[in-house]
């Protein structure tokens, strides 16, 4: 259920611009599956460094796709 929420709320959003999402075969989307998104969220990381938190290894469509989602979003990877 999660999954199929997640998946309507990205799909819903991508369809208000051009495809950039990449799909399994690199070419550009507006219906990835949630599944695919954790995917390539999975290489993002929190590194801690004399106190401060950083996110490091966004690529820019997971950022276009962040800021798509909305302002919660964006704030749980800045």
């Amino acid at each position: 259920m999660v999954y199929a929420a997640l998946e309507h709320k990205i799909r819903e959003s991508l369809k208000t611009v051009p495809a950039f999402f990449p799909s399994m075969t690199n070419k550009p989307t507006i219906k990835p599956t949630a599944r695919w998104v954790f995917l390539k969220y999975g290489a993002i990381h929190l590194h801690h460094w004399h106190g401060e938190k950083r996110v490091v290894g966004l690529k820019p469509y997971q950022i276009e796709l962040l800021k798509l989602l909305g302002k919660h979003y964006e704030q749980l990877y800045s």
